[in-house]
């Protein structure tokens, strides 16, 4: 006997988009959040892009479920009339060798299955964007934006509605395997043991360190995390851009673009700032340094030389669970099962994690099936 089908630890964007798709499939649920509210970690800093799914090597699960996710999100968002905008973005290049950079980001997105990709001609993208000065640009009409705050509210209405429960300040003490079940124990105001027959660590940046209090996991297979940090700047005057504006990718991200939220507002981020290695999530510092604006105007003065000065201000930053670190190339989402009957681990969930969570929610449910 069991108290709750499953527990979903993280009650993230992933977690929460898990703990709902099991809850679809009949079971109750229990989502332990350790912050005093849902999204509080990565979720809720970011872009709030969706992502059409051009970046990844094909073949692999930031591929596949990025793709399929964003298919699924524009679905879902749509159904239950959630503000969203399939806006679209231009991926824009300021030399000869960023634009054969772009020319195998085409190749590999038709690869991937995204849809509407194609190379401007120089008055196609002068028409779209005048104020950049660029060599060319390939227009990916599938990226969008969306009220990521809604969204999470809409999968803990179906959680809810599935007889589960999202319990914040309720962070996870223990887990021990028993024969069929975990005995889960949580810390926080009222302690509690309880049972549960599947077990998901969806903790974001704390998924190694949640690995650490579930017994019988070898502490050599649980990763370590590299973080980086992204700044974003926020523009102080009216944007000169109707659509998302990216440049060429970088070590460790996809270069400061240019995102506009659905009011119109226009920032500049993120940027990629390498932590220390061996900080851990609890240490990262989420306060944007005003000195690194020099380096953003440099950046976006690359693709738009108009940038006034004096009219980038610090807005927010985010954190990256990376799982490799800087030079090396990009990590694949780490998502595992089988290691402990009934368990599953997400490790190194960063973008396009919010985009793909749908897609996810389904790979971690046949993985406990399976």
């Amino acid at each position: 006997m069991t108290d709750f089908d499953a527990v979903v630890i993280g009650a993230g964007a992933v977690g929460l988009a898990c703990a709902a798709q099991l809850s679809r499939s009949g079971h109750c649920v229990l989502v332990l959040e350790a912050a005093a509210h849902p999204g509080e970690g990565i979720s809720s800093r970011n872009s709030e892009v969706i992502h059409a799914g051009l970046y990844y090597p094909t073949g692999s699960l930031k591929h596949t479920l990025c793709v399929a996710g964003r298919r699924s999100l524009y679905d879902y968002l749509a159904e239950r009339g959630i503000a969203h905008s399939r806006s679209g973005k231009i991926i824009v290049a300021t030399d000869e060798v960023e634009l054969a950079t772009l020319e195998m980001l085409q190749a590999r997105g038709q690869a991937n299955g995204v849809e509407g990709l194609r190379m401007l001609s120089r008055a196609e993208h002068m028409a779209m964007e005048p104020e950049l000065s660029i060599t060319g640009a390939l227009l990916s009409p599938e990226t969008g934006l969306f009220d990521s705050h809604q969204f999470l509210l809409a999968l803990i209405a179906e959680i809810e509605a599935g007889g589960g429960l999202v319990a914040c300040r309720t962070p996870l003490t223990a887990a021990f395997p028993r024969p069929e079940s975990f005995e889960i124990r949580t810390g926080g105001a009222e302690e509690m043991t309880l049972r549960c027959r599947w077990l998901v660590n969806s903790a974001g940046l704390s998924a190694p360190a949640v690995a650490q209090h579930i017994d019988g996991l070898s502490a050599e297979r649980i990763p370590r995390y590299r973080l980086a940090k992204g700044n974003y700047f926020r523009f102080t005057g009216r944007s000169p851009f109707s659509r998302l504006v990216y440049p060429a990718p970088v070590d460790g991200g996809l270069g400061v673009h240019a995102t506009l939220d659905l009011a119109g507002n226009l920032r500049f981020g993120p940027d990629v700032e390498w932590l220390p290695d061996g900080m851990s999530e609890g240490e990262v510092y989420y306060r944007v340094n005003p000195e690194r604006a020099e380096s953003f105007y440099r950046a976006i003065r690359r693709y738009w030389p108009g940038l006034p000065a004096g009219s980038l201000a610090p807005d927010y930053s985010g954190c990256r669970p990376k799982l490799a670190g800087p030079g090396a190339p990009a990590a694949d989402f780490d998502i595992r099962g089988g290691e402990i009957a009934g368990l599953v681990s997400l490790y190194g969930v960063e973008s396009p994690g919010l985009t793909a969570s749908l897609a996810i929610a389904r790979h971690v449910e046949a993985l406990l099936q399976g």
